[in-house]
């Protein structure tokens, strides 16, 4: 009987044992979980602090999944080291744990930049899992003023989890605009004022330089005070358990189309992973869930004997803030060919580069997105499609039968 063992119990996780049980029924499932929760969907904990859900409906498969899929879940232990010669995981607890395929779900974890005095700050805390937002919960008074340190989606969604029930949020950040890594300027733009609509104060193309207790002086020279601080710069992969084994790291761990690392019957998926964007035809991390489990998928069946690629990869986010939602897939690459409609609440942007949809920014623009991923995922000829019609609005009238039938199944 196989043993498989898995590093990490989120999106990736999951995906993974269910890639083993679609080919083993019968080898040992065994997973090491750090959290003291059976999986759950990260971006809901800003849901959490609004009160739209609580910790149970927050679970990403079943009560019984785990006893389902007949995977022993050990909680509140953490993988210290791999031994990839003897095929053994070292525990934090001191004990070991023999492997036949391994597979790395480690995550990311927020990058926190020196600044000068934030060990004066009592309340500050970084929002990533259900245990930060549960603390920040208890922290937080509707008298508190909080600033948020990063204007990216952590940063913004933990804005409008706090929404309502703080007396003051200012959100600051080092790049010029919101969302920087996913939008332009024009898309921020928007975004940023339906956001500040709501309250959300802005203090952009700067950051907190220093830290006095409850009091942040600003990189522009302005001083911001608090009562509670949210870090949300940003994540950094958790790559040094691979690392350390003498794996191949990047940015994140490397991985191929089947996500095997280069360290024998070891495998990698999700956060903690860099692989092949196909839009920009670029190696990179994509921190998204919808990857994560397909990734999670692809490796568990290939660490049971299957055969399986995930050789489609894009960066996607779909997100919404106090009603208006935003989908962005693909790139948008220099040179490319862009078409736009826009007015007062609406944006869309379409990229087109030889041929082909590469990227999209919507704002507004909801109806059938997954359209225009599928054009993207599937890197299909716009020839062979009505797109004339499509830059109005997804359709599948403008897809061929054929494309119907045997591509897009599925795929919206």
């Amino acid at each position: 009987m196989k043993r498989y063992v898995i590093i990490g119990n989120g999106t990736a996780a999951a995906g993974c044992i269910e890639g083993i049980r679609s080919a083993d029924a019968e080898g040992s499932i065994t997973v090491i979980s750090a959290e003291n929760y059976p999986v759950y969907c990260r971006p809901l904990i800003s849901y959490y602090l609004e009160k739209k859900t609580d910790l149970r409906r927050m679970h990403y498969r079943a009560d019984s999944f785990y006893a389902d899929n007949h995977a022993d879940v050990r909680y509140g232990i953490q993988a210290t080291g791999i031994d990839a010669a003897a095929k053994e995981i070292m525990l934090d607890n001191g004990g070991k744990l023999p492997y036949d395929a391994l597979c790395v779900c480690t995550g990311s974890a927020p990058f926190i930049p020196p600044m000068q005095g934030l060990e004066t700050v009592q309340n500050k805390f970084p929002f990533m899992t259900i245990d930060d937002a549960l603390a920040l919960e208890k922290a937080v008074t509707p008298e508190s003023r909080v600033l948020i340190i990063g204007a990216g989606l952590i940063g913004l969604k933990c804005a409008e989890g706090l929404h309502g029930r703080v007396q003051q949020i200012t959100v600051c950040d080092l790049a010029p605009r919101v969302l920087s890594s996913i939008l332009d300027d024009k898309c921020a733009a928007m975004m940023q004022k339906h956001l500040e609509a709501n309250g959300i104060r802005f203090l952009l193309g700067t950051s907190a330089q220093s830290f006095s207790g409850n009091s942040a002086v600003m990189q522009n020279g302005e001083t911001v005070d608090f009562d509670v601080l949210v870090l949300a710069v940003g994540v950094r992969a958790n790559t040094a358990i691979v690392k350390n084994a003498g794996g191949s790291v990047g940015r994140g761990i490397l991985v191929d189309d089947a996500c095997r690392t280069n360290l024998p019957d070891v495998y990698a998926a999700g956060d903690c992973t860099e692989y092949h964007d196909i839009s920009s035809d670029s190696v990179k991390v994509m921190a998204l869930m919808p990857n994560a489990y397909m990734q999670g998928h692809t490796a568990g069946v290939n660490m049971a004997g299957g055969a399986a690629l995930f050789d489609n990869a894009i960066p996607m986010n779909s997100i919404g803030f106090f009603g208006l939602h935003c989908h962005t897939a693909g790139s948008q690459p220099e040179g490319c060919e862009m078409y736009e409609e826009a007015d007062d609440s609406h944006i869309k942007r379409l990229f087109v580069r030889d041929g082909r949809l590469v990227g999209f920014m919507l704002i507004g623009h909801m109806h059938r997105t997954g359209i225009y991923t599928a054009l993207i995922r599937n890197r299909t000829p716009l020839s062979e499609v009505d797109f004339a019609r499509l830059k109005i609005e997804p359709q599948l009238a403008a897809l061929s039968a054929e494309y119907r039938d045997h591509v897009l199944k599925g795929a919206v």
